[in-house]
Order: structure tokens, then sequence, then C-alpha cells
């Protein structure tokens, strides 16, 4: 299962590959509308697209074409040779907010994505060449100048997420269905994907992959963009768009049609990927400076009736999938909610800036659950977590499905009116009492911190019976020493158990606080297994 991990080292270095934008580029302006007078435009909508993806679905599948030499032969130090040229952006003009580059293909990318300019209801290629590229040292030896490329590896989209005065990164779409994106004063971290099938299953997974991209170009002004992909794979073929409105949350609306050539075990609707490395649960696995390493330290399950759960992460000692059957499912996604630099300590990966990711559904989908996969990672370049909901019902060949969902991309605070706690760190170490010369191995202490909510302004007097308690399960073994009390100086309470494994191997837990006859924290989650 680690060769299905995405290399965070691979996706990074190509977005490392270009730089900021300017502002202006007359050349550019004259090139687009040279290329529009020459080149044929065909008509396109999502119906357009649509129809085409329905009727691929019913060929049979082919492989994409691999990409020859000098472009087979670059290397990854090559490959951070070459940088797209800013000043030959796309739609680099004054009057808009959306500019795009290209990834260069080669290295890791050796299938290229055929990319289309959308404008009034017409569309025509958006071809790149040498020049829109800088090539420093030797690979200006490498690549011809002035050549026509063969096409390119994926695309950005820029845009003044922070500044006005200043074009930043604001997605970028690259590698089979990956993409990622920012909220306002995010770093990238974590990504999403158009698909994912048989995702931690024995047999094997399937990659799907976005073949080509649709962008209507901006209206003057304009601070929303619209774009459209087609998708294919040996069992799916798929049409998606996306409308992106940026901003300290950046919002893409998606809606998937996907037509199935061949029977899908487990299909994967709006797939995030993430990265945990170790935390406060399994600091001493780690000979590390930093006090954390992770993208993203929890799921978070939202519910129509209000409740939440909260599933912290781990990194387990073998691959690990866990299902919540969801009957009632508002949104899921996961949240990065350690957030100061003190939490991390690193200057380089600002994992304390990385964007949490929330799927919101929108209309009504079939009963499913949502699925954690969790891998066992020894470096952070490998992304190990990933989360997807699956219908209950696997999709047969000859089905069409339609999905529309909503991606929240940022920050994503714990909402300060909710009547909810919120798990604001998960601890754990050797349990029983302090000081103990030979302590059970057998027993765990886990400390869990609920921040926010109704609770945190109830007083505390630790001589008179609190009106709330903690309810703390297992599926198995002994919950013991159960205390819960408020943190001196803060609105936050602490809940302190010991956890008695007896001989299982596997355990999971669930705690919450509970008082006046209702639910008063998110429910917390988290597998144990022996050898964590």
């Amino acid at each position: 299962m680690r060769q299905s991990t995405l290399s965070r080292r691979g996706f990074i270095a190509a977005l490392a590959a270009s730089t900021t934008l300017a502002f202006s580029s007359k050349a550019i302006a004259e090139d687009d509308e040279n290329e529009a007078s020459i080149t044929a435009q065909e008509p396109f909508s999502f119906e357009i697209l649509t129809d085409q993806m329905r009727a691929l679905a019913k060929q049979d599948y082919v492989k994409p074409a691999q990409l020859g030499e000098p472009f087979s032969e670059l290397n990854y130090d090559d490959y951070r040779k070459i940088q797209f040229n800013p000043q030959r952006a796309r739609w680099n003009d004054k009057d808009s907010q959306f500019q795009l580059h290209g990834f260069h293909p080669g290295w890791l990318y050796r299938e290229t994505v055929a990319l289309y300019e959308v404008n009034e209801g017409a569309a025509r290629p958006i071809s790149f060449s040498a020049d829109d590229f800088k090539y420093y040292e030797g690979m200006k030896t490498k690549i011809d100048p002035h050549m026509q490329l063969p096409g390119i590896a994926g695309f950005r989209i820029n845009n003044p997420l922070n500044r006005l005065d200043k074009f930043d990164e604001l997605m970028a779409f690259v590698g089979a269905s990956y993409f990622r994106a920012l909220g306002r004063g995010n770093a990238y971290g974590m990504s999403a994907r158009g698909l994912s099938i048989d995702t931690g299953l024995s047999t094997g997974e399937e990659f799907p992959r976005f073949t080509g991209f649709w962008v209507e170009r901006p209206a003057p002004n304009s601070g929303v963009i619209t774009l459209y992909a087609a998708l294919d794979s040996p069992s799916v073929t798929g049409a998606y768009k996306f409308v992106v409105d940026p901003g300290e949350d950046t919002v893409m609306d998606v809606e998937c049609k996907l037509f199935f050539r061949e029977d899908v075990k487990q299909l994967g609707i709006a797939p995030l990927t993430s990265m945990f490395l170790y935390s406060h649960v399994n600091r001493s696995d780690f000979d590390d400076y930093r006090p954390q390493v992770h993208d993203s330290d929890g799921l978070l399950i939202e519910r129509k009736n209000g409740d939440k759960a909260w599933r912290a992460l781990s990194n387990p000692k073998r691959l690990s999938l866990s299902y919540f059957s969801e009957h009632n499912l508002k949104a899921f996604g996961l949240y990065q909610r350690a957030r100061e630099f003190d939490d991390f300590q690193d200057v380089g990966a600002r994992y304390h800036e990385r964007p949490s990711v929330r799927v919101e559904l929108i209309g009504d989908w079939p009963i499913g659950s949502v699925r954690l996969l969790e891998i066992p990672a020894d470096i952070e370049a490998d992304d190990n977590i990933g989360a997807f909901w699956s219908p209950d019902k696997s999709p047969k060949a000859g089905d069409e499905l339609t999905f529309a969902y909503r991606l929240h991309w940022g920050g994503l605070p714990p909402k300060s009116t909710s009547e909810l706690a919120f798990v604001d760190a998960t601890r754990s170490g050797v349990g029983g009492f302090s000081g103990v010369s030979d302590p059970d191995t057998n027993v765990r202490k886990f400390v869990i911190d609920f921040a926010g909510g109704s609770i945190a302004s109830l007083p505390y007097d630790p001589d008179k019976e609190l009106p709330i308690k903690p309810i703390v399960t297992s599926s198995a073994g002994e919950i013991k020493n159960v205390v819960l009390f408020k943190v001196s100086g803060k609105d936050l309470w602490r809940l302190v158990f010991d956890l008695d494994s007896k001989s299982e191997l596997l355990l999971e837990l669930t705690a919450h606080i509970a008082g006046y006859d209702s639910k008063l924290s998110e429910v917390w989650h988290f597998q144990w297994t022996r050898d964590q």
C-alpha cells in the first residue's frame, strides 16, 4: 500500500517550478489574439462534456500515451531547473482577477492533459511552447528553444488572494485527479482528488485521471472562476464542474457525473489526502525537535441533527481502514486544529498554516459511510491519510451517478457560536500512576481537552458534584480512573482516563461530555492498537 501514496516531494517540486506572476504582458495578449484567429473553436458546455463522457464509457479504455525523449529523461534535479515564465501567464491583463500557469511535462509527469479556454460557449486549445518556460543551467541544452510542447502536466490558477497588489497561488491541478487549493493565509498542505476507486483494499487501487480541462475565461474583475474536467479510468468516466470563489475560506462548488464501464467494489466520492506523522499521541516514536508533524490532526463528521464526531488521527504500524456509517450526514473533512507556531516549531513547513478541508454535501446522497484510511509512514514526504465517502451500494457497469458537494479550504476554526465543546487536543502516554517504576504495559493513559461550547464558562469547584459528566466507552478491555476537571485559568475541560487493554490487539474508543439531558461536546473517537 505504500506505493499508493502520493509523494509530497513530487507535488511541491512541481509547484516550485514557477514563480509569482507579473501584472501585464502585451506580448501574451498579442499571442492570444493571433492564436484565437488561427485555432479552430468548438462549441462547449457542461452538457456537451457530459454527453461525451457518457459515450466514452461505452468504449474500451485506452491507456494514455507516454512521453518520449527529451521529457522522459528528465529527473528530479532537471525538473527543479524549469520554471514557468510569469510574463507568459494567460489572462495577464489589468482587469483579470485570475491568471493561469502551465506545469512543464516530464519527470513524474509523463502523461499530458489537454487544456482549453472557454469563451462565450466556444472552446479553443491553449498551447504551450518552450518560450513559456525558463530553463536554468544545463536544461537549456536538453529542451530545444521555441519548441512546441506536446501538452502540459497540469496547471495552476493565481489570484490576489492575500494582497490586492500581488497574485498568489490559489489552486493547482496536476497528477492523476489530484488538486489543491488555499484559503487566505494558508500554505499548501493536503489535497483533494476527483475520485478514488478501491482505496486501501487488498485488490489494489485504481487511479482515475483528469485527461482534459476547460477553463472559462474570467470576465473582467470577476471574483469567481469556473472550470470543467474530463475524468477517465478503466472502470469509469466522468464530467466535472468546479466553481471557485477565493477568500478567507476558498469555496469550490463541485458537480460530477459518473459513467461506469465496469463494476466497482469501493467508490470514493470527494476523496481527501493528507499527512499525519506524529503528535502528542505518538510523539515518543520519533526523535525530532518538533513537537508535532502533520497536515491534519483529525477527521470531523457533522450530522444534520447537530451531532459532531471527531476522529483523532494516528500513524499506525499497519494499514488501517475505519468505517463510519452515516444516514444523517451533513459534512465531513480533514482538519488541522493545531494553529500555533509553537505547536510545530517548523519555520519552513508552516504546518500551523496548512488548510483544513470541509466537504459539504449538496442534495440527497444515497446511504453510505465516511471511510478513513491510515497508512504507516516513517517520513513526512508520504501522504498517508485518506478520507472519502462511499455508497453502501457499489456501482455496476452501466450505472450513472451524479453528486454535488462544496469544498471549503481554509483555517476553518471551530465556530464560537456552537453549543458543543470541540476536541482541542488528544494526548496519550503510559497509564496508571506517575512515578511507578514498573508500569503495566497493558494500561494506556488518554488525555482529551475539550474547549469552547456552552461548558466553557461553567464554574468548577472540585469539592462540589459537577452538573456534567464524561461518557467513555471502549469496544473491549476496561476503562479505569476516569476524571473530568477544568484547567485552571482556561475555558478548557480536561478528561483523563486509563485504558486497560487486557489481551486485546485493537480497540475502538469514544468519549464525550454530557449533562442537562443533552450532549455537550463532540464525540471523540480513537483507534488504539497494541503495537502503536
